[in-house]
């Protein structure tokens, strides 16, 4: 089995309406701390983004932050960061998250954060990986979406094995436990593969 040693997050630069929403980050990021897992995010300071990464360094975590040069002026990195790249653009960040991250975790977010998630499932669609892909549906944030994906299978835009290249948990207790069993499923499949 693959070991779960970094866990690249996708979230908000904004902190939301509900309190739940930076209360689940900084829960996630303090977990992640205490696991010895690295967190992978876009650097930045603002929102549950900054929320969930300021969680993680207090916890004593390593936290990697990866943010494009254009966004240095506007969005300042969080201070403090284990490590800081800046890339050129937003399809190299992407890259590069991709590359450093074991798994990956959807919390709330909007635009920004529906384009990762939407690039790392079609990905994940066209078999480019098999990593774990988590959606945490914090106070039901995700449910819009979830609706969406279910309208898409309906009208047969999508198969219902595509509703399996993500995992849905409404608990940050869960994120771990689901992120390794999906890495587990992808070695075993991959093992089967190879006969």
């Amino acid at each position: 089995m693959s070991e779960l040693k970094s866990l690249c997050v996708f979230c908000g630069s904004s902190p939301g309406h509900d309190v739940r929403y930076a209360e689940s980050a900084r829960l996630l990021g303090r977990t992640l701390g205490e696991a010895g897992i690295e967190l992978v995010f876009g650097a930045g300071g603002v929102g549950i983004m900054g929320a969930v990464a300021q969680a993680c360094l207090d916890a004593g975590g390593r936290v990697t932050g990866i943010i494009p040069e254009h966004l240095t002026q506007a969005e300042a990195a969080l201070p403090g960061l284990t490590e800081t790249i800046i890339v050129p653009d937003m399809h190299t960040r992407k890259r590069k998250m991709f590359d450093r991250s074991d798994a990956f975790c959807v919390l709330p977010g909007g635009f920004g954060t529906m384009d990762e998630t939407f690039e790392i499932l079609t990905w994940k669609q066209l078999g480019l990986h098999d990593k774990p892909v988590v959606v945490v549906d914090v106070a039901g944030y995700w449910k819009p979406f979830l609706t969406f994906a279910d309208s898409m299978l309906r009208e047969g835009f999508i198969r219902p094995a595509h509703m399996e290249l993500f995992t849905v948990v409404e608990r940050i207790a869960d994120v771990l436990p689901a992120a390794r069993c999906e890495t587990l499923m992808a070695d075993e499949g991959a093992r089967e593969s190879l006969f």
